[in-house]
């Protein structure tokens, strides 16, 4: 494996155990603003992905940018649904009393 993917690799796997151990100590009282800055970030990428998909240097490549796509885009959709759930807790319920 040549040096530059070991590293890239590495910073990595780095960022996403600090990012796993950042988001677990949030309170759950923002997670709703957290996800909303997690769902903006993945649409930066998904464009990103796009690209790396769309210049078709080499399959890998093109593969790799498939995944990406597909990933942030099922984390984006995730994300929204998180967010929907976490907002009607905090709605009013409209029964009627009794």
């Amino acid at each position: 494996m040549p040096s530059n993917l070991v590293d890239s690799l590495f910073i990595f796997m780095l960022a996403g155990f600090i990012g796993f151990e950042v988001i677990k100590r949030v309170s759950p009282l923002l997670h709703t603003p957290l996800m909303s800055l997690t769902n903006a970030l993945d649409a930066i990428a998904v464009v990103g992905a796009i690209v790396l998909a769309g210049e078709h240097k080499s399959t890998f490549a093109t593969v790799l940018g498939t995944i990406a796509v597909v990933a942030a885009t099922v984390n984006i959709v995730g994300g929204f649904i998180i967010t929907d759930r976490m907002l009607k807790m905090f709605k009013s319920s409209s029964r009627p009393a009794k």
